[in-house]
């Protein structure tokens, strides 16, 4: 799934769950909706790590550091050259390892935050696989 459309559905949810959650402060609120909003899009830079970890260097992350403008118009071309399915699963499997130690270290700190992260990564990889298995 592209950026903005993870950024449309990320805020779509930060804002449910600002709504759902007990959040009593409109500025913990707002934060929250920005956090949720970023955590949607940002969670994607896992995939140069993938990337890196299969093509052997960093060569699709200095195109997108080097050409901008392609890393956001080209979203679909980032990762020409991999084995893509092997990309989906390994980048699916990032997000959940990154979203149990994101979770589970807010669970020590603010629980309710916990849960927010949760919601809003859940979100995004449902919306990966829906977009992976060509459902939308």
């Amino acid at each position: 799934m592209k950026s903005p459309e993870h950024a449309a559905l990320g805020a779509l949810a930060s804002g449910g769950l600002v709504l759902a959650l007990p959040v009593s402060v409109p500025l913990e609120a707002a934060g929250l909706v920005a956090y949720g909003l970023l955590l949607s899009v940002f969670v994607d830079l896992d995939h140069f790590v993938v990337a890196r970890y299969h093509a052997g260097n960093w060569s699709h992350l200095r195109r997108c550091v080097t050409d901008p403008v392609f890393a956001f118009t080209e979203q679909g071309q980032v990762f020409d050259g991999m084995d893509t399915r092997t990309l989906e699963v390994h980048r699916l499997l990032s997000h959940l390892l990154i979203g149990g130690l994101l979770v589970g270290g807010l669970a020590l700190v603010r629980p309710v935050y916990a849960v927010f992260t949760a919601c809003v990564l859940y979100v995004h990889v449902v919306a990966d696989l829906l977009r992976d298995g060509e459902i939308v």
